[in-house]
C-alpha cells in the first residue's frame, strides 16, 4: 500500500499522465537518436550535433520519468510495444531529408509539451507537487527545444 498523501485514484490518473508523457518522450528519444544517425547534407556537422544534445537529455528525462512513476507506486512502461501504444508520437521508419527531421522533431517535442501540460493540473489538485514540478520542468525544456527547432525551419 502507497500512503504518500495522495488518493489511490489520483495516483493512478497522474501515473497514466506520466507513463504517456514517458512513452512519448521514449520514442522521441528514439527519433532522435536515429536521426543523429542518418542526418547528411550541408547542415550534417550542427544537426548531428544538435541532435546528439537533444536525445542526451531526453535519455536523462526519461529516467526521471519513469522514476517518478515508481516513486508514486505504480510501474513504468518500458517496452517499445508499451512506448508505442502509450504515445501520440509516431515512429520513424525512414530516413527523411534533415529539414524533415527537423519537422519531425518539432512536432514530437510540442506534442509531449501539450501532453506534460494536462497532467500539470491533475498533479496541482492531488496536491502532488513532485509531480506537478517534474512535469513543468519537462514542458520548459520541449517548449525551448522547439523553438530551436522552429528557427532552423524558418
Amino acid at each position: 500500500m502507497v500512503n504518500i498523501g495522495i488518493e489511490e485514484s489520483a495516483r493512478l490518473e497522474i501515473a497514466k499522465g506520466l507513463s504517456q508523457v514517458l512513452s512519448e518522450s521514449y520514442v522521441l528519444y528514439l527519433k532522435t537518436h536515429g536521426f543523429h544517425w542518418n542526418v547528411t547534407g550541408p547542415m550534417f556537422q550542427t544537426l548531428h550535433t544538435l541532435f546528439e544534445t537533444q536525445y542526451n537529455e531526453l535519455s536523462l528525462a526519461v529516467d526521471e520519468i519513469a522514476e517518478r512513476i515508481r516513486a508514486i507506486g505504480e510501474f513504468a512502461p518500458g517496452s517499445f510495444a508499451q512506448f508505442t501504444n502509450q504515445s501520440g508520437i509516431a515512429e520513424a521508419t525512414d530516413v527523411p531529408e534533415a529539414k524533415e527531421m527537423i519537422a519531425q522533431l518539432l512536432e514530437g517535442h510540442e506534442a509531449i509539451a501539450a501532453s506534460a501540460r494536462q497532467v500539470v493540473p491533475v498533479s496541482e489538485d492531488a496536491h502532488d507537487q513532485a509531480s506537478a514540478d517534474l512535469l513543468i520542468q519537462r514542458i520548459q525544456a520541449h517548449e525551448k527545444t522547439a523553438w530551436m527547432l522552429r528557427s532552423l525551419l524558418a
